[in-house]
């Protein structure tokens, strides 16, 4: 969708983050939403009661499961948005968080993703009738057959296997790929898996699907994170928050184009509206590919990394590997920086969250905050992709136009409401601190239920 007319500009002010755990039904999505917005407001310097509008963002539960997480923060009567758009769920939320703020319908909305879901394989949710990917999963099975494996997983491998069949790509590429997520992930204390690995470690590990082991795809995770989103206008009413307001210079939500039944494995996991969103976004910030010096990409398997290195722009086409082998996409290579938080296959990946973690990390890194991960960034690049299929790009900037200085974690908390920097330490939210930002004037007790004694037990 293209902007028809000029708008206000809007910001990331805040964000939050739960650590992302395995599936083991021990933090309920309840509690965890609560920690996350009660963070991002904390980070925003603002309460509930400034929330003109909330967006809840998750893939497994009932509906209203938002509700249920807002309400804790305060029965204000707000606007409460339920979304569901598979992968790219909590990144649909921030589209529609700054839609609205740029259209002028709220000054400030809290966009709060979580997920609390199954061990093993994401399942298929109902039998009774169409799938929505039945009609992918019918052309994949007639080309590549029936198999035993997780239908994800062959989804993303065939994609690899193409790029391999075209370009010259081997499986030791995609291998590299899962090394250089596992090796970042070790230094964001909110990864699920937080261990380095070799290459042959990598390579070795079991094989889920050719070329695909098993340490090349991304976890079912538990976890949480929110944003604040806000209006020129509100920040311009906080001007000693400009250093850590981040604009959101170019933005695109797209769906599969005509290219989706095409019979190219590539384009049914999403290159094709995934180049197209992103030139888009590129254009409406006023940057290209070359300017990006930080991305965090979907790689829910390395597969759909490398392919969507060339789709993003990042490399000519057919060369991506070249990329990868040259050691681009880590530390000390000519960038774009992939993935410093980790990313989905070591961060993991509870669906709703995801796309408010990976604003979470770029918003850390554009204010110098992730000292221990740091990339020398003006403009960062999120990706975040969901069979089905949709794809959201935000392109990010500085408020104040500055260089992203690192930061000590005592510079980045002068000023702030922390007492720890929240990029480098992942320290459960007290209660003290979250009733700082809870509603002066509309908290019900009985609608935090046991989340404080929960809360409690965790510190």
């Amino acid at each position: 969708m293209e902007i028809k007319k000029p708008q206000q500009n809007a910001y990331v002010l805040g964000v939050g983050l739960t650590k992302f755990i395995k599936p083991r039904q021990t933090r309920s999505y309840v509690e965890m939403g609560f920690e996350a917005g009660a963070k991002a407001m904390l980070d925003a310097q603002i309460t509930y009661d400034d929330v003109e509008l909330g967006v809840a963002c998750f893939c497994f539960g009932p509906t209203c499961s938002g509700q249920r997480v807002f309400y804790q923060f305060g029965m204000t009567g707000i606007p409460v948005y339920n979304t569901n758009n598979a992968c790219a769920t909590g990144s649909t939320g921030l589209h529609m968080a700054r839609t609205m703020i740029r259209a002028g319908a709220a000054d400030c909305i809290l966009v709060v993703g979580f997920e609390q879901m199954q061990s093993g394989p994401i399942k298929g949710g109902f039998s009774d009738r169409p799938a929505p990917m039945g009609l992918a999963t019918k052309m994949m099975e007639d080309q590549f057959g029936k198999h035993d494996s997780p239908q994800n997983a062959q989804y993303f491998a065939n994609a690899g296997r193409e790029y391999m069949e075209k370009y010259g790509a081997t499986a030791d590429d995609f291998a590299e790929i899962g090394r250089v997520s596992h090796a970042h992930s070790t230094k964001n204390p909110y990864a699920q898996f937080q261990q380095e690995y070799s290459h042959k470690d990598i390579a070795d590990a079991p094989m889920i699907h050719f070329p695909l082991t098993k340490l090349q795809c991304s976890p079912t995770s538990d976890g949480s994170g929110a944003a604040v989103i806000v209006s020129e206008r509100f920040l311009n009413s906080k001007p000693h928050l400009k250093s850590q307001a981040i604009l959101m210079a170019g933005q695109q939500l797209q769906t599969d184009d005509t290219t989706l039944y095409s019979k190219s494995a590539m384009d049914l996991v999403g290159y094709g509206m995934t180049a197209n969103a992103s030139a888009m976004a590129y254009k409406e910030a006023g940057v290209t590919a070359k300017d990006i010096d930080v991305c965090e990409l979907h790689d829910c398997f390395s597969a759909n990394e490398l392919i969507l290195l060339e789709g993003l722009g990042f490399s000519e086409k057919g060369k991506a590997h070249e990329m990868v082998r040259r050691g681009d996409i880590t530390y000390g290579g000519k960038g774009p920086i992939i993935n410093p938080s980790g990313g989905l296959i070591s961060k993991g990946h509870p669906l709703g969250a995801t796309g408010l973690s990976q604003c979470a990390e770029l918003t850390w890194q554009l204010r110098g905050w992730a000292n221990n991960r740091h990339v020398d960034s003006k403009v960062a690049l999120q990706h975040n992709l969901g069979l089905g299929g949709c794809v959201v790009i935000n392109v990010y900037k500085r408020a104040d136009g500055r260089d992203n200085k690192k930061l000590t974690d005592e510079e980045a908390i002068k000023g702030t409401n922390w007492k720890y920097n929240p990029a480098t330490s992942a320290k459960t939210c007290t209660m003290e601190e979250a009733r700082k930002v809870m509603s002066k004037k509309a908290v019900v007790e009985y609608a935090l239920a046991d989340t404080p004694k929960l809360i409690q037990s965790r510190l």
